[in-house]
């Protein structure tokens, strides 16, 4: 992507809560003794969290969270990207921190707070493989403006935000500042709906940040339908369409559809012999398709890296690629 502007220190900058992935196995009793239901996803708030932390035993610890997943999967595919997002100075943000380095993504960390825990999701896994989830979102839900390194923001090609942190008023407004400063530097800006209960909660929000400051949307068909509060998937994209420059829409197991201003792709889906584990394919899914956008890939390449990047993560349990992702480009 090219716009006359200053060659780009970064493909992708993303924005979104910054959390750590607290895997434990346990037997079944564990869920009983602490009311847990299985295979449930639960909100939990601090008491809870530290409980249950305290209570896992051998954990293993990884950073998650959807953006930071994206990066991560643009960096295995070759990428230059960066993440902004909020964690504490403690143990876990720590984790988080070092997972990114790894793997090459510069993290922006936002101010710590003194007071409250960096965010985590904690996962059960019982004998049976069911995942049993408590996320606790800790200081990452509180990133505002003051926040953001608006100098890493202005050196990305594209900025890339995270639904899932819409909650806040001072979240919105972080949203919103960093897409000023992204546009301001000729840069373009993506975001991703991320759940369709998120948007239900948001819709009016989202729908003019959609208007008014996104040019790249990312979705899957729930989402985008509740956003627009029509019947079919087929309705939305013809209001998308009018709304916003780009749409990359998945539909599981069919693919995805490319939907511009004059035109809608479908693109197929990549084989996968075994879905073990859905969770990340949304998240990889982008990753390959901002990968190709900003290396001038065609759209429906994009799509097709897309497709790539989502097979890898579906096909083994965890949000994040085994294998580099690179290798597998073809």
């Amino acid at each position: 992507m090219s716009d006359g502007r200053a060659p780009a220190r970064y493909q992708v900058v993303g924005i979104g809560n910054a959390l750590v992935d607290v895997i434990s196995h346990a037997p079944d009793d564990f869920l009983a003794k602490f009311e847990l239901v299985k295979g449930s996803m639960a909100l939990i708030e601090t008491e809870r969290a530290v409980e249950l932390y305290r209570a896992l035993g051998t954990a293993v610890e990884m950073s998650g969270g959807s953006a930071a997943n994206t990066m991560c999967g643009v960096a295995s595919l070759g990428g230059r990207a960066a993440y902004i997002g909020k964690v504490s100075a403690d143990e876990l943000g720590d984790v988080f921190g070092h997972d990114l380095h790894a793997v090459g993504v510069a993290f922006r960390p936002g101010e710590p707070s003194e007071s409250v825990p960096t965010g985590r999701c904690i996962i059960v896994v019982t004998p049976d493989a069911q995942r049993t989830m408590n996320t606790y979102l800790g200081v990452s839900s509180l990133l505002r403006t003051e926040d953001l390194d608006e100098a890493t923001i202005a050196d990305g090609e594209v900025l890339y935000m995270e639904g899932y942190l819409f909650d806040r008023d001072d979240a919105k407004a972080a949203f919103r500042r960093a897409a000023e400063v992204a546009h301001a530097n000729g840069r373009k800006v993506s975001l991703t709906l991320s759940d369709s209960f998120c948007v239900d909660r948001h819709r009016a929000d989202f729908r003019a940040l959609v208007r008014d400051q996104v040019d790249v949307l990312f979705g899957n068909d729930d989402e985008i339908v509740s956003l627009y509060e029509v019947d079919d998937l087929h309705a939305a994209m013809e209001i998308v369409r009018t709304e916003c420059d780009l749409a990359a829409i998945t539909v599981g197991a069919e693919g995805s559809y490319v939907v511009t201003r004059d035109d809608v792709v479908k693109v197929a889906a990549e084989p996968v012999d075994r879905v073990l584990d859905t969770t990340g394919a949304g998240d990889l899914y982008a990753a390959g398709f901002l990968y190709g956008l900003t290396t001038g890939e065609s759209l429906e390449r994009c799509a097709e890296l897309g497709a790539i990047a989502a097979s890898e993560v579906i096909s083994h349990v965890g949000p994040r690629p085994l294998v580099e992702l690179r290798t597998l480009i073809r």
